[in-house]
């Protein structure tokens, strides 16, 4: 049975990224959509027929699953097996053998983490360190050694997160967009959330970024990726590469490794 298409389903808590690589493990095809925990296999069955029919995209004949919000991996891997035929392959901290993971508990490190460190390995060049800057639901620094090293890493809150907990308490705050003002001194409420949500949460990543590189014996290199990292960029001054789609490449990575 032929290997390719390779679908690649990312699943996060908010947002669930899915991918069709080719032969080459170049992605062909990308889509964005909203991670349902109540979706039934036939739901999700589905949604991929749809999301194939309108790329005109030809069905998987393999698949590869990284999922941080459970039972949404599962339903997606019976909906493949159902419907397509496809046995997809979950991953873990458990099933790659060739990962170090230097955690005190190597098994709690989240899959998506996982397809972190290997989607960076491009960016590793001429370097011994890299650090994912993984902008979701929560904001990860995976801190990643030569060798496909997972050293470990900081978790913090997500920018929209922290909005909406600060509208939330603060009822007469409007809810904003969250993007970059054209100032840093907000001359009306708006524009000073915008700079407080924004250029805020641009300076506490370059901070902590300076304060994982300060702990390193040799430089790192640091890539962002996920869904706010486009609002931060050219605002963070601490991040050298932007990659939209560095999940999905770790996991069509992950595949090509087994």
């Amino acid at each position: 049975m032929p290997t390719f298409p390779l679908l690649a389903v990312d699943i996060g808590n908010t947002s669930t990224v899915l991918g069709l690589a080719d032969e080459t493990r170049t992605l062909t095809h990308t889509w964005r959509v909203r991670t349902n925990r109540d979706a039934l296999p036939d739901d999700l069955a589905l949604q991929l027929h749809g999301l194939f029919s309108v790329a005109g995209a030809q069905v998987p004949r393999s698949a590869i699953l990284s999922s941080v919000a459970p039972p949404v991996g599962e339903n997606y891997a019976l909906a493949l097996e159902r419907h397509y035929g496809v046995q997809a392959f979950s991953i873990s901290a458990l099933n790659l053998p060739d990962v170090t993971v230097e955690l005190d508990t190597p098994d709690a490190v989240g899959a998506d983490r996982l397809c972190n460190l290997f989607g960076a390995e491009k960016y590793m060049d001429g370097h011994e360190y890299a650090v994912v800057v993984d902008f979701g639901t929560s904001t990860n620094f995976d801190v990643i050694g030569r060798g496909r090293r997972f050293i470990g890493g900081i978790l913090a809150t997500g920018a929209q997160v922290s909005a909406d907990a600060l509208f939330a308490r603060a009822a007469k705050l409007p809810r904003i967009t969250l993007e970059a003002p054209a100032s840093a001194i907000g001359k009306n409420t708006v524009h000073a959330l915008q700079s407080g949500l924004v250029f805020g949460y641009a300076e506490m990543v370059d901070g902590l970024l300076r304060r994982i590189r300060a702990e390193l014996p040799a430089p790192a290199v640091a890539i962002a990726t996920g869904g706010f990292a486009r609002t931060v960029e050219g605002i963070c001054r601490e991040i050298e590469y932007y990659d939209d789609t560095l999940t999905l490449r770790g996991l069509v990575e992950v595949w090509a490794s087994r």
